[in-house]
């Protein structure tokens, strides 16, 4: 009983803090104005910007996911994480000072720039729908299932645990389990609703970075108790026991089966990362917020710094769970398993608020940006193009409590799908590609007319669509070996080649009128930050120290034997080379 009280102690006390100080810092903060309440008033500096963007990122779903991947695949999928660092790269160096000089609060607001209306029109509906009918029900759900699985609601209140099948449906949960999921829910929606909707940009931003500070303090902790669970000679006497135990999971290239095969890394992989980093307007709208170049810069860049190292708290963890209990429990079960074995239970209470802090993050932010969508791409822009600050805030305030109430009400209906964040994955697949390629273009193209970004946009979502929930599930069926991941992956790189050679093709065809010239805006002071180069430089040259020190050629070429080793090329290998090599050559049609 003493533990329970210490454990729920310790929650209520780091979440309320969080708010206390949150509103202590926010309190004399523009809240009336569009570009106060959506873009913070362009005060955020570099700390900030770093903070939301990292918390915003962070989910329960990477934390379980992620280490789970890594519980069955090893260190190959720290790519989601790594190659994320090269993306904000980019986007520091090259995509954020044009956003910043055209002084857009949204990507579509940008679209509409380059292209015209129709495109702004097309993307921001594309954008809402995505995040109100699949991100937000799908993060409060995986959210509160988190929480109650950390805190062990059904242990406190003497409720016997629950299992239930994978094909489980809503009406298979008990009355229990249906309160706690609702109440649950609603928690996490309530609290997330008035930070988004009631406090504006600014106001994500700060709990956001607070959140992340606890968060990444939990993440550590989870690692430290967990090697010294692996030796208690100390962490690096545990570390290398990891390497010689299991020198198969610290291979950074993987294989041609694994869930990320290395070859994605240049295609499917790296352009989901640059979307989501450079255009997905629920990460980079604080981004838009920046007192400065100089301040998104540093901010953008502290995040890449800090995506490089996040595979300690988000793969390192699985590869100790798969040390510590091998294959008697489930990967997806690796991190929570492990969190319960390590971690002191005075710590769990703080463990916690911090996953409710990464929850919130997402939550927040994704309804805060759908009212920025919804406010100045809907309301002003095609319903009212007159309307004052006021009723746009206001019409921006009204949608999110609306879309917060809807997002709270599906979500515990999504009890028992257990494949809900591969199904995410995919439907983010349908739209990351296609608004890339038509952002990228613009830039780089003064020619391509609004016609072609428009069939871009459409063709797409629905090619990809087609191939997603037609030509897979019956290649699938089929007698030859099929990896889905594999062939996922470069066929969005397949279709993003075609799409931007498409609009530069039409650019020569039937270019604009006149080419497009973009115009400073003046709205923010566009002095780049000194070592913005040299930083973002160095992150990349870290990068691919990284994969090179951990590469083991062998396991994606059997060609070649694995260091330190004369063996024979075996016939098994010469086979596996060329499936290997057809795989590749059929991936590229």
């Amino acid at each position: 009983m003493l533990e329970t009280a210490i454990t729920l102690g310790s929650f209520v006390f780091f979440t309320a803090l969080v708010g206390v100080i949150t509103w202590f810092l926010t309190r004399k903060d523009d809240h009336g104005s569009s570009s106060g309440y959506f873009l913070a008033g362009r005060t955020l500096t570099g700390g900030y910007i770093a903070g939301s963007l990292m918390l915003t990122n962070l989910s329960t779903e990477q934390l379980v996911g992620l280490n789970g991947a890594a519980f069955q695949d090893g260190l190959c999928v720290m790519a989601w994480e790594v190659i994320a660092g090269v993306s904000l790269v980019i986007m520091a160096l090259y995509f954020l000072p044009r956003y910043l000089k055209s002084g857009i609060a949204t990507v579509p607001e940008f679209l509409e720039e380059r292209f015209g209306d129709s495109t702004r029109a097309i993307t921001s509906l594309i954008f809402i729908i995505a995040y109100a009918g699949i991100l937000l029900p799908i993060i409060l759900y995986t959210g509160a299932k988190g929480l109650t699985e950390i805190l062990d609601v059904r242990g406190i209140f003497g409720i016997g645990p629950m299992v239930l099948p994978a094909d489980a449906k809503p009406q298979d949960l008990d009355f229990a389990g249906h309160v706690i999921i609702w109440a649950a829910v609603w928690l996490i929606g309530i609290i997330g609703s008035i930070y988004a909707i009631f406090g504006g940009l600014r106001t994500v931003a700060v709990s956001d970075t607070l959140n992340g500070f606890g968060l990444l303090v939990g993440g550590f902790m989870i690692v430290f108790y967990g090697l010294n669970a692996v030796s208690d000679e100390g962490i690096f006497k545990a570390v290398e026991i990891l390497q010689n135990d299991h020198p198969e999971k610290f291979n950074s290239l993987g294989s041609s089966t694994s869930s990320v095969p290395f070859t994605t890394l240049f295609t499917g992989v790296l352009l989901l990362n640059l979307f989501y980093w450079c255009t997905n307007q629920q990460i980079i709208q604080r981004t838009f917020g920046a007192s400065s170049l100089k301040e998104g810069q540093r901010g953008v860049l502290m995040a890449g710094a800090l995506k490089i190292f996040a595979p300690l708290i988000l793969v390192l963890p699985g590869l100790i769970a798969f040390h510590l209990f091998g294959d008697t429990i489930a990967k997806d079960a690796a991190y929570g398993k492990l969190v319960q074995t390590v971690l002191p239970t005075p710590l769990a209470g703080f463990f916690a608020a911090a996953m409710v802090g990464a929850i919130l993050s997402s939550f927040n932010s994704a309804l805060n940006s759908t009212a920025t969508l919804f406010s100045l791409g809907v309301y002003k822009q095609m319903l009212h193009p007159n309307a004052s600050d006021q009723r746009v805030i206001m019409s921006g305030k009204v949608f999110g409590t609306i879309l917060a109430v809807v997002s709270m009400t599906i979500a515990p209906l999504l009890v028992g799908q257990d494949s809900i964040f591969g199904y995410l994955q995919k439907m983010n697949g349908l739209y990351f590609i296609p608004i890339f390629s038509v952002v990228l273009v613009g830039m780089l193209s003064k020619n391509a007319p609004k016609f072609a970004a428009d069939i871009s946009l459409i063709f797409g979502f629905v090619g990809i669509a087609l191939f997603y929930f037609v030509v897979q599930p019956l290649t699938e069926k089929a007698t030859w070996d099929f990896n889905g991941d594999f062939y996922s992956f470069h066929f969005l790189g397949l279709m993003f080649l075609t799409l931007v050679a498409f609009q530069l093709l039409m650019a020569q065809l039937s270019p604009r009128p006149f080419p497009y010239q973009q115009q400073e805006s003046g709205k923010v002071d566009m002095t780049s930050w000194p070592l913005a180069w040299p930083v973002g430089i160095g992150l990349i040259v870290i990068v691919m120290s990284i994969y090179i020190y951990f590469a083991d050629i062998s396991v994606i070429w059997p060609l070649v034997p694995p260091p330190g080793t004369s063996e024979e090329v075996s016939p098994e290998a010469m086979d596996q080379a060329r499936h290997f090599v057809t795989g590749c050559l059929k991936s590229l049609g």
